[in-house]
């Protein structure tokens, strides 16, 4: 079972609930020390671990990660595509930080399809499972100061439900999992989401534990329906509003 973004988190909340269950845990992150830490913690529970210490956005890691995941005596049957990176800057502050953009999309987009890409023929073979975690920001209406990460977790979101047919046929389980804010550290640089309500990454892991088992296509909370319909209901509103809330922020700093 491979779990991407496994040092923090969600990834991490993921790692330490399936440790007891027996399944080889191949862990995938940025950070060797914090995912040594806890490949030492996970086996003195008598779990296994692998640890693979990758930068998703360097093609040239993800490249060595798939041959030496391919090379494995113990074959993969369970991705989860956990990695992500959170950006909130205006526009304007973003002027000469395209590398922003760049990170971002290679974290949330472009890394995670080069790895899956390269694992699908072991998937089809183990009649496997690959479940994105994904947010419920990329079906709702778009917000200020989010263009970097709404457009790269939109984009893969796209993609994955775009193959997913496609991965069905082949025999391999796909799952969307939408969550609202999640009390992680990618939301601690946003003071906005202080005293906001948020779901804890122990709640969420418990969540992807239930995907495994059942194999739903998607999970999301229920009254997100409502938000999808009020982001089609209400779009030119909303505009309106982003617009207007934007120009007295805008108006209070310059006072």
């Amino acid at each position: 079972m491979l779990i991407t973004g496994a040092s923090y988190g969600i990834g991490e909340s993921l790692a330490y609930k399936l440790a007891a269950t027996g399944a080889h845990l191949i862990l995938i992150a940025r950070t060797e020390k914090k995912l040594s830490l806890i490949k030492k913690d996970i086996e003195a529970q008598g779990g296994t671990a692998t640890i693979f210490p990758t930068d998703l956005t360097k093609t040239e890691q993800v490249e060595q990660l798939s041959v030496q995941l391919l090379a494995l005596p113990s074959s993969i049957d369970i991705v989860i595509n956990n990695a992500g990176k959170s950006i909130r800057r205006p526009v304007k502050e973003s002027l000469d930080r395209f590398h922003d953009f760049t990170r971002t999309i290679g974290v949330n987009y472009l890394g995670p399809v080069q790895l899956i890409l390269s694992l699908i023929p072991v998937l089809e073979q183990n009649k496997g499972h690959i479940i994105n975690v994904s947010a419920i920001n990329v079906l709702l209406a778009p917000a200020p100061h989010w263009a970097a990460y709404q457009a790269s977790k939109s984009a893969f979101d796209q993609w994955f439900r775009s193959v997913s047919p496609e991965l069905q046929l082949a025999g391999i389980a796909t799952t969307s999992v939408y969550l609202p804010l999640v009390r992680t550290r990618m939301i601690a640089p946003t003071p906005a989401y202080d005293n906001m309500p948020a779901m804890s990454a122990e709640h969420v892991a418990r969540i992807i534990c239930k995907c495994i088992i059942n194999r739903n296509r998607s999970y999301a909370p229920w009254w997100l329906i409502f938000g999808q319909l009020g982001s089609v209901i209400f779009r030119k509103p909303w505009e309106r509003l982003s617009t207007y809330y934007l120009k007295r922020n805008s108006n209070k700093d310059n006072a």
